[in-house]
């Protein structure tokens, strides 16, 4: 995978090569007519839009080391083991004479995906290694020429995606080729001063990407990744290219330049808050991306279902990554994890699949997705009274009931709050949702909407995307890794530096009473030791930052939880919380999100 979200990651390389001056070497590659290329995508992606849910699968020769190399375990992205062992492209191939993926079952993989509930799949067809997993003329570097294998597994996993129902499509990595002289990024081996970026464009990259648009059927996706400079006319020019030889196939947002048919986030990265179009959110199902032979870190089904119905709630698609190792065996455990995904999908898969963004934010309970004249709540988290509160509620409810069930649930409104009452009995569930059916329009409210606070549940966190900041106080992505490739990305607030620069939390307070306040964030240097103040319900409360190590984007942000104390909150509809340092200060912190904990004074 790309190293992390990558604005303008241009496309599968007419990039250099297409420059004019190229167009007289390569008059077979691709033609330069755009004139009726549309600037804004393709102009149907309502299946990819209704999908809500697809699988990624990462599979190449780093499968079958497994991320060892002569006896040492490389703790990041398997995929990226030959970058990070600096392996010579002539002892990294030798991994072929080895790989004989005989378990690798087509038929198998693509039941796999379609009963996990997911609608797509998208297969590295070549990541950064240069391998190519399909029969390629253009290189003998493949897996049917330079392995014992002898067969290509992507024409017999296309064809049974396509007899199960499901969107094939493929990854393909344009620039980076560590394989090649000319390729991008080996620098260990290959000096960079003498790289032909053009001459590998022309005789490797683009001619594999035509090789897999016209050798496989029809195509739902072109994943495209990792390329190098290209301009806006250049890639208009190859995708219109793409759509020449497969018209119906959509083409990812790291084409480059701002184009693509559908927007990717960075790796494991979220939105906080909905986001127009079609976008995808990646997210992989242990800590790597690539097969790894020590990585158990596997997401339970209630975590990928969260991440899947938090996506859809903001409008994308949840796309998910597994692993296959060399021999061509699924882990097992996703086997069982996202298995038990799809018996889930089954039964509650309208509320998943063809959704639109809920005009509903998160809520302590969970979150909601939605359909005209339907509000699908997800149960999450259950409250201790049963009682789901749904604030901001301006259409007129017609009825309330859990999904497919005959019988309604016992609903009330008040100044615009729904309340909805869950049976005593509820049956154990990854996750309950509830049908509500209405009339009149939801208006949106996720930056308007205070957050609840309540109670009922153990905990409350308000995430910092909520905050309405004044002054020189400002929303912020910060992006950092774990282990190598392992990018993780939270959105903060950042740029306080006076008492004027404030964050305000609005806060609708159903219950009073007694709340211990924690703020969760990260300080540097710059910041450590700095007195903030918080202020709420007609008290100041003082607290000291507290140092928790340097910003490398290459190495974890750590952030604390911070206790300031209990609180006394009052029953309020909108009660603001502001929190700002007490003096000028060159910085002060990255505030993650506030988290109130209901205290009680029972023995």
């Amino acid at each position: 995978m790309s190293k992390k979200k990558i604005a303008s990651v241009a496309s599968i390389l007419v990039a250099a090569v297409c420059a004019s001056s190229m167009a007289a070497d390569m008059p077979d590659q691709w033609t330069k007519d755009i004139s009726q290329t549309p600037q804004s995508g393709h102009p149907d992606t309502k299946w990819f839009q209704d999908a809500k849910f697809g699988m990624f699968m990462h599979w190449g020769l780093y499968s079958e080391a497994g991320n060892v190399w002569k006896g040492k375990d490389y703790y990041g992205s398997g995929e990226w083991l030959m970058h990070q062992a600096k392996i010579p492209a002539k002892q990294y191939a030798e991994l072929a004479a080895t790989f004989n993926p005989v378990h690798f079952n087509a038929d198998d993989w693509a039941t796999f995906v379609h009963d996990s509930g997911a609608k797509y799949l998208v297969i590295t067809a070549k990541h950064h290694e240069g391998f190519a997993m399909f029969k390629s003329n253009v290189s003998d570097f493949n897996i049917v020429d330079a392995t014992p294998y002898k067969k290509d597994p992507m024409a017999l996993l296309s064809e049974a995606c396509r007899k199960h129902g499901v969107q094939f499509g493929f990854y393909y990595s344009q620039n980076l080729d560590w394989h090649e002289q000319n390729g991008g990024g080996n620098t260990w081996d290959f000096d960079p001063k003498s790289k032909d970026i053009k001459k590998y464009y022309a005789e490797k990259s683009i001619p594999q990407t035509k090789e897999l648009l016209s050798n496989y059927g029809p195509l739902g996706i072109m994943w495209f990744d990792m390329p190098g400079g290209l301009t806006h006319e250049e890639t208009l020019a190859f995708m219109a290219d793409v759509r020449k030889l497969q018209p119906n196939c959509l083409i990812s947002s790291r084409v480059g330049q701002g184009l693509g048919d559908f927007e990717d986030l960075g790796d494991s990265e979220l939105s906080p808050l909905p986001i127009a179009g079609p976008w995808e959110a990646l997210f992989t199902h242990t800590d790597s991306w690539g097969f790894q032979k020590y990585d158990q870190n596997y997401k339970t089904p209630k975590e990928v279902i969260k991440l899947l119905v938090s996506t859809s709630a903001r409008g994308g698609n949840f796309l998910l990554n597994v692993g296959p190792d060399g021999e061509g065996n699924l882990p097992e455990k996703s086997r069982e994890y996202l298995l038990d995904v799809g018996k889930w999908l089954k039964e509650n898969g309208e509320a998943v699949y063809g959704t639109t963004h809920s005009p509903i934010r998160d809520q302590p309970w969970g979150v909601c997705t939605a359909k005209p004249g339907k509000l699908f709540l997800h149960v999450l988290e259950v409250p201790h009274n049963n009682v789901i509160v749904v604030p901001n509620f301006t259409g007129d409810v017609k009825s309330a009931g859990m999904l497919h069930a005959l019988a309604s649930l016992q609903w009330k409104m008040e100044n615009g709050t729904l309340e909805v009452t869950l049976p005593g009995n509820l049956p154990a569930s990854l996750d309950h949702v509830i049908e509500v059916n209405y009339t009149g329009e939801l208006q949106d409210g996720w930056k308007s909407t205070p957050a609840v606070i309540s109670q009922e549940f153990n905990s409350v966190a308000v995430d910092a995307s909520y905050a309405d900041l004044a002054g020189n106080t400002k929303i912020k992505t910060q992006t950092y890794s774990q282990y190598f490739g392992n990018w993780k990305h939270d959105t903060v607030i950042e740029g306080q530096q006076s008492p004027e620069d404030t964050a305000t939390f609005n806060l609708a307070v159903i219950e009073p009473g007694d709340y211990r306040l924690i703020l969760e964030y990260a300080c540097g240097a710059d910041g450590k030791s700095q007195e903030g103040a918080i202020d709420v319900n007609g008290r100041t409360y003082t607290f000291q930052t507290l140092f928790t190590g340097p910003y490398d984007s290459h190495q974890p942000l750590m952030f604390v939880r911070h206790t300031i104390g209990i609180i006394p909150l009052s029953k309020s509809s909108d009660l603001p919380l502001v929190i700002h340092p007490l003096a000028n200060s060159p910085s002060f912190f990255w505030l993650r999100r506030v988290v109130l904990e209901p205290v009680s004074s029972a023995p």
